[in-house]
């Protein structure tokens, strides 16, 4: 087994209820990003085989000041499979989520494919069918969140579960760079931002997610959702809580974690 596969495997392992393990970018002399996708892709190939089905993309790294913090000057992608979605207003078990964080973002539905690898704004808006609201909450397999740009992309872009509004919202009826976010936790906000905060609009992030999944061969699809990125800073969560996401032009979203 290849140490590719082995990082893959020791965090599928994680997923099934082992600790968490130390970070993988030790286990590799030279641990760059196209190693990392490599570990991800084999484990998204292994979840498929198991019967899997993706759901659409999340968008990481979108903060300008997360990219610093990490050394890098780009977002990461991960896998959407469905059964990461939580119904809004649901419950999540803490337990089921290996060191999970919530953050607020805008969700995105395609409306078609994205074929081309140069696509412009233009075409991207109108390639969206409609948006969201949406939780995502992080997790990672990685101990005490200890994290490179290698180790949370190959951990699928450290992902966890999502929660979407109710709602559906045109882009016309958006202001996506000024929409105001607020994320509530038992009715006291706890984390705040705008649409300009995910790498200055949540459309040049998803522009960036649709160049690079055509050139990867794997386009985004008509039906994809889209987790843009966090509109403000990511919060830890507590068992017994309930949050709340309010985004301006949005439905909110609202999920309990037991």
């Amino acid at each position: 087994m290849s140490k590719i596969e082995n990082a893959a495997k020791a965090l599928r392992e994680v997923y099934a209820g082992a600790e968490p393990i130390a970070p993988l970018r030790d286990l590799f002399d030279d641990p760059n990003i196209e190693t990392s996708y490599a570990i991800q892709k084999v484990n998204t190939r292994f979840w498929l085989e198991e019967g899997r089905t993706i759901a659409g993309r999340k968008i990481g790294l979108t903060s300008k000041a997360v990219q610093k913090q990490l050394g890098v000057d780009q977002p990461d992608y991960g896998i959407l499979f469905d059964d990461m979605e939580i119904e809004n207003g649901g419950e999540a078990a803490v337990s089921a989520i290996c060191q999970p964080r919530i953050e607020g973002e805008i969700a995105f539905v395609m409306a078609r494919d994205i074929q081309s690898e140069e696509p412009s704004l233009e075409e991207i808006e109108s390639a969206i069918d409609y948006a969201v609201a949406a939780f995502e909450i992080v997790g990672s397999r990685i101990r005490d969140w200890d994290i490179s740009i290698f180790d949370t992309i190959a951990d699928n872009a450290s992902s966890g579960k999502y929660v979407l509004g109710d709602e559906r919202a045109k882009l016309v009826d958006l202001d996506l760079l000024g929409c105001k976010m607020t994320l509530e936790a038992n009715g006291e906000a706890v984390s705040s931002g705008q649409g300009s905060a995910c790498l200055g609009s949540p459309l040049l992030a998803t522009q960036w997610l649709a160049k690079v999944m055509a050139k990867a061969g794997r386009p985004l699809k008509a039906g994809d959702i889209v987790l843009s990125g966090a509109l403000g800073p990511v919060v830890g969560v507590e068992a017994g809580r309930t949050y709340d996401l309010h985004i301006e032009g949005l439905s909110p979203v609202r999920v309990s974690f037991v």
